[in-house]
């Protein structure tokens, strides 16, 4: 069932974006080598407490996964491209991480991911997680009132297939509001003209995410890390984005953008 949201709801799902910005900006900034990824859980624990927020990880758990998941925050490394669970590991010069959070805020939720490089930056990091950025761009230009949602599957596929990357189509985008998933799920490849037209009030989680060489994923043992199936690397890009009467606004933008 969907949810279309009021202008002011809109406004309050802003307000825990924009604390979401700020929890990455400040972790991004501390992600570097020596770090162990504990340590970034343990902060945006105490953020998310400052705050008086409430995780939507903590206790979540879905038919996939090997519930509950007790941590605040996805941390996936090099491989590792969604629900990367925090564990005991010291970031490396070069990795690549992908942070992915949610939290609700007077009952409003905002979603978030941003993939960065630890340290030293290969030329092809830069190419993968430049790929989700500008195919995140592109979807959220797509998300115009009238439009389909196919049109942003098709806008965000797009921008894989110029970089060469194949796109898988078991997880990607979603609806969200008063809870962290809500319908309607959005592929990240698709036809343009098909699906649900996109209504003011309508909000989302538009979340690109791939590999440079496979579309193929494997689940870690600890039922909850996905992995490209090839070992190659990973990059995941995340805002949620309303649909308004002027467009799309991007609730979870940082500051500086």
């Amino acid at each position: 069932m969907l949810e279309l949201k009021t202008p002011r709801e809109i406004d309050a799902m802003r307000t825990t974006g924009a604390f979401i910005a700020g929890l990455l900006d400040d972790l991004a900034q501390r992600a570097a080598p020596g770090v162990n990824l504990l340590d970034l859980e343990h902060r945006a624990r105490d953020l998310i407490a400052e705050r008086g927020a409430v995780s939507c990880y903590w206790d979540y758990a879905p038919s996939f996964g090997s519930g509950p998941f007790r941590n605040v925050i996805c941390l996936s490394v090099n491989d590792a491209v969604l629900h990367g669970l925090p564990h005991d590991y010291v970031l490396q010069d070069g990795d690549v991480l992908s942070m992915d959070i949610a939290v609700s805020i007077d009952g409003w939720v905002a979603d978030s991911a941003r993939t960065v490089v630890v340290g030293t930056e290969r030329p092809e990091d830069h190419r993968l997680i430049e790929s989700t950025e500008r195919a995140l761009a592109a979807g959220i230009a797509a998300a115009q009132p009238g439009n389909r949602l196919g049109d942003i599957s098709a806008a965000i596929g797009a921008v894989a297939a110029e970089y060469g990357y194949p796109v898988n189509t078991q997880f990607g985008g979603h609806g969200l509001g008063r809870t962290m998933h809500e319908d309607p799920h959005v592929s990240n490849t698709g036809r343009a003209g098909r699906g649900l037209v996109l209504r003011p009030g309508l909000t989302l989680a538009l979340e690109p995410w791939w590999t440079p060489t496979t579309d193929e994923i494997v689940f870690d043992p600890d039922g909850w890390t996905i992995r490209s199936a090839d070992g190659s690397r990973t990059a995941h890009s995340e805002h949620t984005v309303a649909i308004t009467d002027d467009g799309p606004q991007v609730l979870t933008a940082p500051a500086d953008r």
